[in-house]
């Protein structure tokens, strides 16, 4: 159906760097000691070899699962690899994920190989071996000795087999998507639908090759960061320094000194926070260089858009990038060109901010089922608001009759190689996404304007409609919301109802400061429940949200929340999308008596 651009599977992007970038590094790890070590693609490609000649030993071949359950590290693309070498699909899991999910997924996708990172997580799986008839062998990548991955390692470069090259149609991965409801739906992606999607990514930035580097930040569990990260990288010939955990990111950021991220904009909205924080309380000179450069930068712009300049403005502007923003880019590396974002759109004055400091960030839209980039700013074409024009070889098209005619909105339907093959064991499901010209309806909201840049309005699934007939989209709302300093998490209800409310989970940190400074209560269940606090974050909420939310939209009513949304209490997705019926259900009885007011 559509005319694909070579590789179009992934064992030919995967070697073909190989063959081109053979002595580039590739991956680095993070030593006992604290320093990289990087290991090329040639030493890769041989890990790669190998752990398919094992995996071959095993008998596995085309068709068969092959499962992982690991955060991200350089096994994780060996395994991927040498089983797409055999034509096998790979399954990946989160370590982070209830261990009746890991059983629900190994079984659904009948998965005869898994791979698991360290004993702690054999110890908690060992039993899935005479539970779950389709699964053979269970292997354990850090270790010596008895089922390890080394082990298989070595009968594979004893009993090396060919690779195979799949076609652009067969499966490569098998994602399970958490789901905000229900149990999760395994996303059939092909060899095509990857490599179009990257290929079609890495065209839109012709600047970066073999050079550049990155930290990956998001799971390749997910597709963005398997896509944006992984594959494209790769194909590029790039490197990537792997972060040590999530706790570690900032120092990792200085080691691995990335010129490109694939991130979400909270990590750029906490950093601009903190900025803001550090700056009011310093105070003095600090701040005026600081606020010296916010406000020369964005005379500078503007001056610039209408092919103007001015020497004083500059002059300010130099003064404070030598002295304070050079300091924030080297919190990034130093390297930093910009950065990729996803998963809600940046505020706009936020990305300017970075804009105007030499790190631009460039608004995207995917889905797990668009393999996942639809749609994707760039450096040639970036419209801050917008998620981007439609990639290579698809097309977005706005359902209207899903819309509302105010806005000029409507169902987001999408076309082309990146859509994926259906919903694994899920016909009805399938169906339901699924257009008969073969769109994906993707449940979200969107316009286009008149250049082709789409806009999020809202997730249909997630809109409710008032008392008053009108009705809400929570998500961009709960967004704004977050950007408040004391604020960590939100959500917005309402429906059927004459007002909505907010749940707020408010940033302890901040709060506790504020609180320590005015002698008033310390504990987390005591701030949140004085007057004085709740009023402070009652108002700043309805400040920022006022002007650009209608009157019915802005919360009326608060319930403070000492729990944040977690993995762990189950009111958040693997990708940190609210489970709203769980919250509603954990809350429910507090949320009724804010109405009973």
């Amino acid at each position: 159906m559509y005319q694909l651009d070579k590789p179009d599977n992934l064992v030919d992007l995967f070697e073909g760097s190989v063959s081109r970038h053979s002595r580039n590094p590739l991956f680095g790890t993070k030593g006992p000691d604290g320093e990289y070590r990087w290991s090329t693609y040639a030493e890769v490609a041989r890990r790669v070899d190998n752990l398919r000649g094992g995996l071959a030993s095993l008998g596995i071949a085309a068709g068969d699962a092959v499962g992982i359950i690991a955060n991200n590290r350089e096994e994780w693309a060996v395994i991927a690899f040498a089983a797409y070498g055999l034509g096998a699909r790979y399954v990946p899991m989160y370590e982070a994920e209830l261990i009746h999910i890991w059983k629900y997924i190994i079984t659904d996708s009948a998965l005869k190989i898994l791979f698991v990172s360290k004993p702690e997580i054999y110890e908690k799986i060992r039993n899935f071996e005479k539970e779950i008839p389709t699964l053979e062998r269970v292997f354990i990548i850090e270790g010596e000795g008895g089922e390890t991955m080394e082990n298989l390692e070595k009968v594979g470069e004893a009993n090396p087999v060919p690779s195979i090259h799949p076609d652009a149609g067969d499966i490569a991965v098998l994602i399970y998507t958490s789901g905000t409801t229900g149990e999760p739906k395994g996303v059939l992606l092909s060899h095509g639908n990857f490599t179009s999607n990257a290929l079609a990514a890495t065209k839109l930035y012709p600047e970066f090759g073999e050079n550049d580097r990155t930290l990956p930040i998001l799971p390749w569990a997910h597709s963005y960061g398997q896509t944006a990260d992984l594959y494209s990288f790769i194909h590029l010939g790039a490197s990537m320094g792997l972060a040590e955990n999530v706790n570690t990111i900032a120092e990792d950021l200085g080691k691995v000194k990335p010129t490109f991220l694939i991130a979400v904009p909270r990590i750029f909205n906490r950093v601009y926070d903190a900025l803001w924080a550090k700056m009011n309380e310093e105070g003095g000179l600090a701040k005026k260089l600081f606020v010296m450069g916010v406000e020369s930068a964005k005379k500078r712009r503007e001056l610039a858009a209408n092919g103007k300049s001015n020497a004083l403005v500059n002059a300010k502007f130099a003064i404070a990038d030598t002295l304070v923003f050079s300091k924030i880019r080297k919190r990034f590396g130093g390297r930093l060109k910009g950065a990729l974002t996803a998963s809600a759109v940046m505020n706009i004055e936020i990305a300017h901010f970075f804009c105007d400091i030499g790190i631009p960030t460039y608004d995207c839209y995917g889905l797990t089922e668009t393999s996942p980039a639809v749609t994707i700013n760039s450096p040639s074409e970036n419209r801050l608001g917008s998620v981007g024009k439609a990639i290579d070889k698809v097309r977005v098209v706005i359902d209207k009759s899903l819309g509302d005619p105010e806005k000029d909105d409507g169902e987001i339907i999408v076309y082309g190689p990146n859509v994926m093959k259906g919903y694994h064991n899920k016909l009805e499901e399938t169906e339901k996404v699924m257009t008969p010209d073969g769109g994906f309806r993707t449940g979200d909201r969107g316009r286009l304007d008149d250049d082709g840049f789409l806009y999020i309005t809202g997730r249909i699934k997630e809109q409710f409609k008032l008392e008053n007939g009108k009705f809400v989209f929570p998500a961009s709302l709960e967004e704004d919301i977050k950007l408040v300093p004391f604020v960590e998490q939100a959500m917005i209800f309402g429906e059927g109802r004459a007002y909505t409310v907010a749940l707020i989970v408010p940033d302890f940190t901040v709060l506790e400061k504020y609180a320590r400074e005015r002698g008033l209560p310390g504990s987390q269940a005591e701030m949140i429940a004085n007057e004085e606090i709740q009023e402070i974050i009652g108002d700043a909420v309805t400040k920022s949200l006022e002007g650009k939310y209608g009157h019915y939209e802005i919360p009326k009513k608060f319930l403070y929340l000492k729990e944040g949304f977690s993995l762990e209490n189950g009111t958040l997705t693997q990708t940190m999308k609210l489970k709203r019926r769980i919250v509603l259900e954990k809350y429910g009885n507090e949320i009724e008596a804010l109405y009973g007011q």
